[in-house]
């Protein structure tokens, strides 16, 4: 490396300073260290676009603004439920030149021919198995198991211990909730999980979910409101 690239000013800006975002700044540490990139309070910042605290577990908050006017190499994830909102903000930090930073437990294992979008979130003990396709920005909590030749879309969301079985794909913006169990398809006929479909917390997927749809209960049946 350069000695003009070790001069550069390295920054990693994780937006979100909620519950998700605390757990996932040990991620950011990591990556840092890969990085070269000093972890400090200065170099590592969560980012809010309104912050109403100036630092949260002894890191610094700062807005949306600040982070992206920083001079050097300004890296970036986004720890924030809302896919639709993750989907906005990483918009903006493309456009301004930001670049999309990995976030991957120590512990998290992940298989052969695996595929993996920029800016995946993976938390401690998950797991990816064989020939599985991930999306960009995809979440992917702790104890999560996501089986072979699954496609799981962008902006898809994980809860904790989310069991995904074999051949199942997933659209974008989906959202699994804790616990959830979906069943396996097959290789002629995947199980469907549609864009934007929500399924409940426990919930046991036997079937294929329209898009926008939320399901519940064991056996998964549509939420009627």
């Amino acid at each position: 490396m350069s000695d003009k690239a070790m001069s550069t000013p390295r920054w990693i800006g994780l937006y979100g300073a909620g519950g998700f975002g605390r757990e996932v700044m040990p991620l950011v540490r990591r990556l840092a260290r890969s990085l070269g990139v000093a972890t400090t309070t200065d170099a590592i910042v969560f980012v809010e676009t309104e912050p109403s605290r100036a630092e949260v577990n002894g890191v610094r908050v700062i807005s949306e603004e600040a982070f992206l006017a920083l001079e050097g190499r300004r890296f970036f994830n986004v720890a924030i439920a809302s896919s639709r909102d993750r989907e906005e903000i990483i918009a903006r930090c493309l456009a301004r030149g930001a670049e999309p930073a990995a976030l991957l437990a120590d512990n998290a294992t992940i298989y052969d021919g695996v595929a993996c979008g920029e800016g995946l979130i993976m938390c401690a003990n998950a797991t990816v198995t064989s020939n599985v396709s991930i999306g960009r920005f995809v979440h992917i909590n702790v104890y999560t198991y996501v089986a072979h030749d699954c496609v799981v879309g962008d902006f898809v969301t994980f809860a904790p211990r989310v069991t995904c079985n074999g051949n199942v794909h997933i659209g974008r913006h989906a959202y699994v909730g804790a616990g959830a169990v979906i069943r396996e398809g097959s290789s002629g006929k995947p199980r469907l999980i549609g864009e934007g479909a929500v399924i409940g917390m426990g919930a046991v997927v036997t079937k294929d979910v329209p898009p926008n749809t939320t399901v519940v209960g064991n056996p998964a049946r549509v939420l009627v409101r």
